[in-house]
């Protein structure tokens, strides 16, 4: 992969356009990017990352970040574009991101969503290949064979993160080399293999439950017919691999105690059946010979009664003869009570409707009556028709009285708007010169916000320009104290180093051992070694004296970023303020904002201005419409007058003639009304009384007849002899009772087994049903002792072979469990097979960290001459640590294995960069072997002495050997004259800009 060209637009720091040549850039091989600390360097990066892959490195892509530029206009849209090469095809890729721009029409914002262009050169030009961003994110991903997280460590390689992972635990490593090789499949494995032991052991135990369960019901089905000393739940556990064989045989014995039981109660149940039908049959005859002697008894008793009854017999038969003959008469009875009830209710109506007639009506007939509500009913409904010329007339007089109101309010309106409009030149006169005069006090005050702001700034820059000054005088002199600090260190470890390799002999002999060859000359004689001279210098000393003097090179560089940060900011402020001093321009913008403040509060009232005149004038056009508008109206009313007022006399001359003596037509109507309800009530209750009489007059003939017939004298004789329809059945009744009470007793005295068993002794049933109800009890209880036993015979062998099937069920599950148990203590570290204690992902990525150690060596061995090389060690680690995944360096001055958090600050750099270009090596490979032509080095060079830094850049000039270009991301000052080629990003009030610089031509 090569990038060819960038252009970035409202993008982080860039507000306008900018483009990355770099093609040009990596024509010498290796080119610097510098700048100034939030100038837009890192944002070069992360721009390269969002063309690809649609978002920024993930430690920068925090929540609530946006990627437009705070710089860029409204309508100036962010966007990215990457032109490169991979796979052998060369693509274009734009990218925009959601963002918000003004609205087309009106006020405002509208959101533009996220959009994404894929294009491809071929012989014939660009061509368009997609715009979507799955498409496009699948596509770019497959050519570069890299995702997201891999590329960022890969081809943007972070300094800072291998250093981290150069002292981290194995913890650490683990989590970058899985993110980078993608190992999710191999701990998924895992988390599939725990899930699976989980899961057959929760079968396992529920299995297990199932068995106690099965047990248990045995135990209570077997009741205390077994023998509990051999009950399995005491000693027996979920997971006990002897439960089965204690519940097997716990069963048995149960189910043979239990059948013993059921022998022994069948035995006794068939006794005691034999005794139980002997004591039911005497308890059943002496109860039979009981029922006998008693119902001769209660036939003489019942014998003697009735012959007491005879003279009540022959009353009632009497009285039933008399009551049946009423009966026939009752029906005309009453009828004859149903007319008189009527014709009594009628006649009293009537003398009440008569009693409200007025005399001249009070002995008038049905016809008379008739022929006066007619006539009312005339009147009625003349009165009707005058009623509706009534309501018009009020009508009429609540109009006049409107229209009259209406006439004086219009004469107030057009006197009120004529005094109005008298004054209306004067008026207008005054707003116009308000608005004119706040119409001059606006235009003063833009043009002296026009001068006020560039004042401002320029102010702002004077007092800037000043503190910085005050800043670079205090850094300059801290950077001489620290290059004094920094050069004497420096000398003082030379001294030492020089001392000690003077002394170097004696240090080797210290560690010879008699018998064993010399690491210098091979020899396994050593007849005279080398003594320490007074004042030997050892390592740990030099060692110190070194680290002395990287401290003091570090806050040497650190106290030079600072003053040429300083005075890079103290020429900007400069620039922008000018030539004046900052007490002439503290006064120069008092002044402007006096001025100012005083014209925009006199312009403020503009806008109220304009409204009153205009709100004045529209007012002075309504009121001269509405003058002659009323004007009209008032004639309209006056002949709406003049029709209202004769058609009021014409109806008030009809309305004399229909009222008569009423006040109003609708008194008249109701007076009518009252007067035709009382005649017709009238007539209708003199109606009702004639026809009620003569049916009164027919129901006394027919109850006369019916009494002749039914052989009564008289109709009063009749009506006492009628008795009620219950009165009657109560006699019948009593009769009949009579009549069966006597058939009864005659068949009683003609059964002969009565009278013999009346001739023997008294019976004695309750001694025979005791003596039955103690067999009986017996019988009970032998039966259910042996359904019972029998029962519990039935539930044994179904719990058993419920148990049964539970256990046969079990074996599986448990071989199961046993065998993912081992495979999954296996991955993950934990059994006893796995000596190193070491998890399956861990084992691939300690695969993976060899290969990277191996590639980094390559580097590592040049860039520190040949004395570092990194190793991977797959020690057991302490504790609860994770095995398979150190890292350590060995040290060929010493020859001794060693931990890398031990290296020193520029040791550690070297190591760091070392380990980035091994892993982007590995993860090439792992990629497919897909080139990668481009990198970049983010810092880190600022911990680098002269020697080292030549050194690191030799090795990084070496990568041209395979076509690469490295871009290197520092402050580092001594970069700036060792890299020709360059990318400076300039920091600027409207935004960042870049300027390219290669072999001394700056654009």
């Amino acid at each position: 992969m090569r990038l060819h060209r960038l252009e970035i637009t409202a993008f982080g720091p860039f507000a306008e356009p900018q483009t990355i040549d770099f093609d040009t850039l990596s024509g010498a091989g290796i080119f610097l990017l510098h700048g100034p600390t939030g100038a837009g360097k890192t944002s070069v990066l992360d721009a390269v990352c969002y063309a690809l892959y649609g978002s920024v490195p993930g430690s920068r892509q925090a929540p609530g970040t946006t990627l437009r530029s705070d710089h860029a206009a409204p309508d100036t849209p962010t966007e990215v574009t990457l032109e490169l090469t991979a796979g052998g095809r060369r693509l274009e890729i734009t990218r925009r991101p959601e963002q918000d721009r003004p609205k087309k029409r009106g006020t405002g914002t509208t959101k533009d969503k996220a959009q994404s262009w894929l294009r491809e050169h071929t012989g014939d030009g660009w061509s368009a290949l997609s715009r979507s961003h799955q498409e496009i994110g699948e596509e770019i991903e497959q050519l570069l064979g890299m995702s997201r997280e891999q590329f960022c460590q890969v081809v943007l390689l972070p300094q800072g993160e291998f250093a981290q992972f150069l002292r981290a635990g194995a913890e650490a490593r683990g989590r970058l080399l899985g993110r980078l090789f993608d190992t999710r499949r191999f701990a998924a494995v895992e988390t599939l293999l725990a899930d699976r032991r989980r899961a057959a052991e929760a079968k396992v135990r529920a299995g297990d439950e199932k068995v106690l369960a099965a047990a248990q019901r045995l135990a209570q089905a077997a009741g205390d017919s077994a023998d509990l000393r051999a009950w399995p739940l005491p000693g027996h556990q979920p997971g006990d691999p002897g439960l089965a064989e204690a519940v097997r045989a716990w069963a048995a014995v149960a189910r043979c105690s239990a059948r013993e039981r059921l022998t022994v109660a069948e035995y006794a149940l068939a006794a005691v059946e034999g005794r139980h039908a002997a004591a039911r049959r005497d308890a059943e005859e002496a109860r039979e010979l009981d029922r006998l002697q008693h119902r001769h008894a209660e036939t003489a008793r019942r014998a003697a009664l009735l012959d007491g009854a005879t003279p009540e017999r022959e009353r009632v038969r009497a009285l039933l003869d008399r009551a049946r003959r009423g009966a026939l008469v009752a029906p005309a009875l009453e009828l004859r009570g149903a007319a008189a009830a009527a014709h009594l209710t009628a006649a009293h109506a009537e003398a009440l409707a008569r009693a409200e007639l007025p005399p001249a009506l009070a002995e008038a007939g049905t016809e008379q009556l008739a022929a006066v509500e007619q006539r009312l009913r005339e009147d009625l409904g003349a009165a009707g028709a005058a009623q509706r010329a009534e309501q018009r007339s009020a009508e009429i007089g609540r109009e006049r009285a409107t229209l009259e109101r209406e006439s004086r309010d219009a004469d107030e309106q057009c006197q009120e708007s004529a005094q109005w409009l008298a004054r209306w030149e004067a008026t207008r006169a005054a707003l116009q010169e308000r608005v004119d005069s706040a119409q001059q006090a606006l235009t003063l005050a833009e043009q002296l916000a026009g001068r006020l702001e560039p004042a401002r700034m320029q102010l702002t820059a004077a007092r800037r320009r000043d503190a910085l000054a005050a800043d670079a005088e205090a850094a300059a002199g801290e950077l001489l104290r620290a290059r004094e600090e920094s050069s004497a260190a420096r000398e003082r470890w030379l001294e030492l180093k020089e001392a000690r390799l003077r002394g170097i002999a004696a240090e080797l002999a210290a560690a010879l051992t008699a018998g064993e060859p010399c690491t210098v000359c091979g020899s396994a004689e050593h007849p005279a070694p080398a003594r320490p001279a007074p004042g030997h210098v050892d390592r740990a000393a030099e060692d110190a004296a070194h680290a002395r003097f990287e401290q003091a090179e570090e806050r040497r560089a650190a106290v030079e970023r600072r003053l040429a940060a300083v005075r890079e900011a103290e020429v900007e402020a400069a620039s922008a303020a000018g030539d004046a001093t900052t007490a002439e321009l503290l006064a120069l913008t008092g002044d402007l904002s006096a001025r100012h403040a005083a014209a925009h509060a006199d312009a403020a009232g503009l806008h109220t201005a304009r409204e009153r005149l205009a709100r004045a004038e529209r007012e002075h056009g309504a009121r001269s419409s509405d003058r002659l508008e009323a004007e009209r109206r008032t004639a309209a009313r006056a002949s709406r007058r003049e029709a209202l007022d004769q058609e009021q006399a014409s109806l008030e001359a009809e309305l004399v003639l229909v009222r008569a003596d009423s006040p109003s037509v609708a008194a008249r109507a109701r007076t009518l009304e009252d007067r035709i309800r009382m005649v017709t009530t009238a007539a209708a209750a003199l109606r009702r009384a004639e026809v009620t009489a003569a049916r009164l007059k027919e129901a006394d003939d027919q109850l006369a007849d019916a009494a002749f017939k039914a052989g009564f004298d008289t109709t009063e004789a009749a009506a006492d002899a009628v008795l009620p329809e219950y009165e009657r059945t109560a006699l019948q009744h009593r009769l009949d009772a009579w009549q069966a009470e006597e058939a009864m007793l005659a068949d009683r005295r003609a059964e002969r087994d009565t009278a013999e068993a009346a001739a023997l002794p008294p019976a004695d049933p309750a001694a025979a049903g005791a003596a039955e109800e103690r067999a009986a009890a017996r019988l009970r209880t032998a039966g259910s002792a042996v359904d019972a036993a029998r029962v519990r015979c039935t539930e044994l062998d179904r719990l058993s072979r419920q148990a049964e099937q539970e256990l046969r069920a079990l074996g599986p599950l448990r071989a199961a469990y046993e065998r993912v148990a081992r495979l999954a203590g296996l991955t993950a570290g934990t059994s006893a097979d796995n000596e190193r204690k070491m998890r399956l992902e861990a084992y691939v990525l300690a695969a993976r960290l060899e290969q990277v150690a191996a590639a980094a060596t390559v580097r590592l061995l040049r860039m520190s001459g040949g004395r570092y090389t990194l190793v991977h060690s797959d020690a057991r680690a302490s504790g609860r640590g994770r095995s398979g995944l150190g890292l350590h360096v060995v040290d060929a001055w010493t020859g001794r294995e060693r931990d890398t958090a031990t290296l020193s600050g520029g040791e550690t750099f070297f190591a760091s960069l070392a380990l980035a270009l091994g892993l982007a090596d590995v993860v090439t490979d792992e990629a497919g072997g897909m080139r990668l032509d481009t990198l970049f080095i983010d810092e880190g060079f600022g911990s680098l002495d002269d020697q080292a830094l030549d050194e690191v850049l030799d090795v990084l000039d070496s990568l041209r050997e395979r076509d690469r270009s490295v871009g290197i991301v520092s402050h580092v000052g001594d970069l700036r004259t060792r890299v020709q080629a360059q990318l400076e990003i300039v920091k600027q009030r409207g935004g960042s800009v870049v300027r390219h610089r290669t072999a001394g031509v700056t654009d």
